[in-house]
């Protein structure tokens, strides 16, 4: 991976010969501009939204107040939304002025959908493409499945325009995504790598990328892309909008941002400290490793005799994926697994009998905490705890979306101790209640972070205690 990219030169761009653009379609309707600011302040206040940067264009209550032309409007009001979502309501006339956009909003928020409207208001706008042009659209996302979400937006409100896209990502054949490339597509959703791939070997070029959309930015610098994005976006034209979507804002992703959006303006949904959805029932089961098939089958019979009963698993590793949908299937539960090692087309498949609710189970790693959009999970599991606490919140963001009510049972063994304390946070912060043996651990963890020790008694069980499977 580190030589990914060697092959490609930094573009040297002269302004004086780039063809102009435009990239400002916001209108004010007479509603919003009628609004005062006070109006404003306490709508921003009521869904804890919080702007920065100047002239920041006000929030729009109303799908009509975003003056979307009325081919994109009635693709929206068919579908029978209601309203928009926050990130929504202020990202619409954010991203439609043309400004460099910064956007922090959960998982589930409606992200896809601020940046997706717009970028085809803008492909409108541009002149045609021509033999040998690249996308003008460029969306940049950490993985396969969050890619395939994003085009299926693209295609649902890009048809009307005869607007033509594709979706770049490893693991398959590069033949058909090259032949699409080549073919001429306003929009490209990418993963870096595969990206980088098709760029060297001259299957396309960013020339013509005037709207760059970095989504889950925290997400692909966590997965070690940034030397990946930084050439890529090198080839892109300077004077590009660029628009940068996350769920958390460390200090990372506010770099990246400063480094390559230029005077940008800010929306934040809900705060930037960490922490799980209020819709979620978070329940935290403390327990030894041994424990957990027994307690798996006992939450899995009480939610499977329920009508609504996806269910998602996740594990920390490929091999206990495997083992503990064999161990399901066994016994008659009607579960398949997703990970890494899978081949594109059997993710894809497992993916569509999960949604279509054939397969209620789905036995995950943390391929599948981010990017799928399923929105009737009913429970998701934590089988094994993930390393840290951000991969928990985004792991149980898959129930309880978009407004939904969902629950979360986690297994907790002292192998996790060290997450104790942040994990009572998130609990916390939540208003959910707190297992005493959680609260334990919590102090013993910073009790011996304090004193320098590194050993945990095996009060609730310890490696020691593990069966063999």
């Amino acid at each position: 991976m580190s030589n990914l990219g060697s092959g490609l030169v930094k573009q040297e761009w002269d302004f004086s010969k780039l063809h102009k653009f435009e990239k400002n379609f916001y209108r004010e309707h007479p509603n919003v501009i009628s609004r005062s600011m006070i109006e404003v302040e306490e709508y921003r206040k009521f869904h804890d939204m919080k702007v920065f940067g100047r002239d920041i264009p006000k929030p729009v209550e109303t799908f009509e107040e975003a003056n979307f032309p009325a081919y994109v409007l009635k693709e929206v009001l068919d579908l029978g939304f209601k309203a928009p979502t926050p990130i929504q309501s202020q990202g619409w006339p954010m991203a439609l002025s043309g400004r460099d956009v910064v956007g922090i909003a959960e998982t589930g928020s409606g992200k896809t959908l601020a940046y997706c409207l717009p970028a085809i208001v803008h492909i409108n706008a541009q002149p045609f493409l021509e033999p040998g042009d690249g996308p003008i659209v460029l969306i940049l996302a950490p993985t396969r499945e969050l890619a395939v979400q994003i085009q299926q937006e693209c295609t649902k409100f890009g048809k009307s325009s005869k607007i033509k896209n594709t979706c770049v990502y490893g693991g398959v054949p590069k033949g058909p995504q090259s032949r699409e490339l080549s073919q001429g597509v306003e929009i490209c959703i990418a993963t870096p790598g595969r990206l980088i791939d098709m760029l060297e070997s001259r299957r396309t070029n960013l020339r013509r990328v005037t709207y760059l959309v970095l989504d889950e930015a925290d997400r692909m610098l966590d997965m070690g892309f940034e030397p990946q994005i930084r050439k890529i976006v090198d080839q892109i034209r300077p004077d590009r909008q660029t628009l940068m979507w996350s769920a958390t804002w460390p200090k990372e992703v506010k770099k990246l941002a400063e480094d390559y959006l230029h005077d940008f303006i800010q929306v934040n949904i809900g705060s930037l400290d960490l922490s799980a959805s209020h819709n979620i029932t978070q329940i935290v089961e403390v327990c030894a490793e041994y424990e957990k098939r027994t307690k798996l089958v006992k939450h899995l019979e009480r939610i499977m005799d329920q009508k609504d009963n996806k269910t998602l698993i996740f594990t920390g590793t490929k091999r206990t994926a495997d083992e503990i949908t064999k161990y399901l299937r066994q016994d008659g539960w009607p579960a398949l697994a997703i990970h890494g090692d899978k081949a594109q087309s059997e993710r894809d498949w497992v993916l569509s009998e999960f949604r279509s609710g054939k397969s209620p189970i789905m036995v995950a790693t943390d391929v599948a905490s981010r990017g799928i959009d399923v929105k009737d999970v009913k429970l998701v599991i934590n089988y094994d705890f993930p390393t840290n606490v951000e991969d928990y919140v985004h792991r149980i963001g898959r129930t309880g979306r978009g407004g939904a009510k969902g629950s979360a049972i986690t297994f907790f063994t002292m192998d996790n101790a060290k997450q104790a304390k942040d994990l009572v946070n998130i609990l916390r912060e939540a208003n959910q209640e707190v297992d005493p043996k959680l609260a334990d651990l919590a102090k013993i963890a910073a009790a011996n972070v304090n004193s320098g020790r590194g050993r945990y008694g095996s009060r609730y069980g310890s490696n020691s205690s593990r069966a063999r499977w």
